[in-house]
């Protein structure tokens, strides 16, 4: 009875919102009792669950301090200074460091190209600005220690050419891609003369069957062009292989050559034809027997061979007329 009149006086303590307060009653009964009862403390509101702390701070926002812009560089470039020094290289295009007032750029019409500054035009392409004049003339005079003096006698190109009989041509390109190297640049043309080689006559007749069309019979000029390799020196390295192999093959006489007839044969030979049997059967025509033979003479065979190899024309059959004439010891009227 008692617990339960205490229940009902904390109740209706909370309704009245009472001030905060502690009470203990008691009863007739046991005083154990009344020491076991928990005290109730009320409060006035409720608490409040915050999951963000409750303090806010402000703070102070930071000034980022910016440096003053510097000027272009070309403004404070003096008139006599040393562009080598300013542009010593290959490099993209810097507005700051030219003191030119370029313009590219395609605009409306009326108005003006835009400027060098924020061009991404005049960066696409390349520049020329390390190679100006005065930078070629200090860079000459610095590899020029390095150098030896060209040889005295060879000044004119009629003297050194019998010395440098070979020629070799390559290609250099220039290019805005992200590699420098140009599939064309490897491509090697190396060239010399024929006659510059020396051959038998067995070695010339192999050799241009060997190099075919690479010899070119008007110029006097043999013409190898490799570029089936990735670089240009083993293009080049391939190129002097490839005259190398032929010019000591065609020194080779395999068994097989012995066979060739006259229609295989690619230039006409007064030696392996009829016609110096024809001629030495005139020549010795109603000799008595065991008399020396006689041959056609050395200018003979020279004028046939010339006849049929070049052509009939008014030369050559003068000349073939004349050696007739005097093989035959007739008088010319």
């Amino acid at each position: 009875m008692a617990a339960s009149l205490t229940r009902l006086l904390e109740r209706s303590l909370r309704t009245t919102h009472a001030p905060q307060s502690s009470v203990r009653l008691f009863s007739n009964g046991s005083q154990k009792q009344q020491q076991q009862q928990p005290e109730v403390e009320d409060e006035e509101e409720f608490r409040v669950l915050n999951l963000r702390p409750v303090k806010q701070q402000f703070q102070r926002r930071r000034d980022i301090r910016r440096d003053d812009v510097t000027p272009p560089r070309t403004t404070r470039m003096a008139v006599d200074q040393d562009w080598t020094a300013a542009w010593p290289g290959p490099r993209s295009f810097h507005p700051a460091s030219v003191p030119l007032p370029l313009r590219q750029g395609f605009t409306e019409r009326g108005a003006a190209a835009p400027s060098k500054f924020a061009n991404a035009e005049l960066m696409k392409i390349p520049n020329f600005l390390h190679l100006t004049p005065p930078a070629i003339r200090q860079q000459c005079e610095a590899i020029k220690k390095f150098c030896t003096p060209w040889p005295k006698g060879l000044e004119t190109e009629a003297k050194w050419k019998p010395h440098f009989p070979v020629e070799v041509i390559t290609t250099d390109y220039c290019q805005s891609l992200p590699t420098v190297r140009n599939p064309e640049a490897r491509r090697v043309t190396v060239s010399l003369k024929l006659s510059d080689l020396k051959f038998d006559n067995h070695a010339r007749d192999k050799f241009l069957r060997l190099v075919g069309e690479r010899y070119n019979k008007e110029t006097d000029v043999l013409t190898f062009v490799t570029d089936r390799c990735p670089l240009r020196k083993q293009n080049y390295d391939y190129a002097l292989y490839l005259l190398t192999a032929c010019y000591h093959e065609s020194f080779v006489t395999e068994p097989w050559e012995a066979t060739k007839s006259e229609a295989d044969m690619e230039l006409y030979l007064f030696e392996r034809n009829q016609a110096k049997r024809s001629a030495e059967a005139i020549l010795n025509w109603n000799a008595a027997e065991g008399a020396p033979k006689k041959a056609a003479s050395a200018s003979y065979a020279q004028c046939v061979e010339q006849l049929i190899n070049e052509g009939e024309n008014e030369y050559n059959l003068a000349k073939y007329k004349e050696e007739v004439m005097k093989m035959l010891n007739v008088a010319a009227q």
